[in-house]
């Protein structure tokens, strides 16, 4: 054998930085080599240290896909993983959320009229906020409370993600009913206005009360306005869609006001 590993080389491939296509030929080379082997074994450090750094290694948790497009997208390791644990982005509960919305849709198209898809859709992205944060509702809440966000942050993260997920699918559900044109949109106002202001009374209400009384509260405001005449409900009318962007833009402002008490809701369930 004329050739053979330099020391060196050897060195760093003790300490796993021999970076390839040299460490595919020493790999190979040491394979059938004694004598450069044995140059390894003086050079290397103790063998429990190799069995450490092994160990370690394999059990580091590995990233699922979601996980891992997020950081290689520059999303932060800790942000990522947070965001994939998320129990509203979960396969099940986004299945159920297309399962249903594929329902409604079937049932507008069979009633003729969208009043159901409408009442129904801005009630998706609020269940899924109240879902993906708080002790009662969340598996990885604890995880959640360790992790080096600020409760505000960690709340805003998961909601944006949860609604980027659910408003996604209630637009892909949309445009199944191309037949009512911009009506079938007049579910979005709502939807902001409802989950922003369950959100601003978080702090005072706790992450389950909050969106169940709002989500009451609109489900009282439909029927009443069902009850009330034959016409268009009230709220996808246009007084009724600027009353949802009012209450919106009021509840994005009391957000931000009460936005420290996060941390200290966040800190207090633990």
């Amino acid at each position: 054998m004329t050739w053979h590993v330099s020391e060196e080389d050897l060195r760093a491939y003790a300490r796993a930085e021999l970076a390839a296509p040299l460490l595919w030929s020493a790999d190979t080379h040491l394979a059938a080599c004694a004598r450069c082997r044995s140059v390894l074994a003086e050079v290397s450090g103790p063998v429990d240290a190799g069995w450490e750094r092994l160990d370690a290694e394999l059990d580091a948790p590995r990233p699922g896909l979601f996980e891992g497009l997020l950081v290689r997208l520059g999303v932060a390791d800790h942000t990522a993983r947070l965001l994939a644990a998320t129990p509203v982005l979960r396969r099940s509960w986004l299945a159920a959320v297309v399962f249903l919305l594929l329902t409604t849709v079937g049932v507008v198209h069979s009633a003729g009229s969208p009043t159901l898809f409408l009442a129904l859709a801005p009630l998706l992205p609020l269940a899924g906020v109240a879902l993906s944060y708080g002790p009662a509702l969340d598996p990885t809440y604890e995880m959640a409370v360790v992790a080096p966000v600020h409760g505000f942050k960690l709340l805003m993260i998961r909601t944006l993600a949860v609604l980027a997920a659910g408003l996604g699918l209630n637009g892909l559900a949309t445009l199944a009913l191309p037949d009512y044109g911009l009506r079938a949109l007049a579910w979005l106002l709502p939807a902001l206005a409802l989950t922003a202001t369950a959100l601003a009374l978080t702090p005072r209400l706790g992450p389950v009360l909050a969106p169940s009384l709002v989500g009451g509260a609109w489900v009282a405001l439909i029927a009443a306005a069902d009850a009330s005449g034959d016409g268009p409900l009230i709220p996808f009318t246009a007084a009724g869609q600027g009353a949802a962007a009012a209450v919106a833009a009021l509840a994005v402002g009391l957000l931000y006001l009460v936005r420290d008490r996060f941390d200290v809701f966040h800190g207090s369930a633990v």
